[in-house]
């Protein structure tokens, strides 16, 4: 089933989801470490920066993710609004986290909880766009179907 939001056949929205993931576990991983190490530095600023990285990255894949959502039907549809709201919740955690931490040299316990239920919710909602792709087919291009 192929989605409106590709380049020359290939879905925008998954090429993207990787950088707001990414970014994102990364800041919890500083986050973790500066928990076991003890040591701010640099933890305290890099687990900021990638937040904010993978806020910007998440907003981003979220403007192909709703023109694909906006094409689908049935099910999967509410599959995909599911997805949306949960990564939508994410975005919203990690935006009060980011906005908790900034100017602070020392981040306390609520922004690090913060940041694991936001990495949990994360694997939820990955979960629920691999169940999209493997068992509807969205965005994967059909046996016999033409490439645009």
């Amino acid at each position: 089933m192929r989605t409106p939001a590709s380049i020359a056949g290939h879905p925008i929205h998954p090429m993207l989801v990787p950088i707001a993931i990414g970014c994102l576990v990364f800041s919890f991983a500083a986050d973790v470490i500066r928990l076991v190490g003890g040591q701010a530095t640099p933890w305290v600023a890099l687990a900021y920066y990638t937040m904010v990285g993978g806020i910007l990255g998440a907003l981003a894949a979220a403007v192909p993710g709703f023109i694909d959502l906006l094409s689908l039907e049935g099910p999967v549809k509410r599959t995909a609004i599911t997805h949306m709201l949960i990564n939508l919740t994410v975005v919203g955690l990690f935006a009060y986290n980011a906005w908790l931490r900034h100017g602070n040299a020392e981040v306390g316990g609520l922004p690090t909880a913060l940041s694991a239920i936001g990495i949990g919710l994360l694997v939820i909602s990955g979960w629920l766009g691999g169940k999209m792709v493997y068992e509807a087919g969205v965005a994967v291009q059909g046996v016999g179907e033409p490439r645009r």
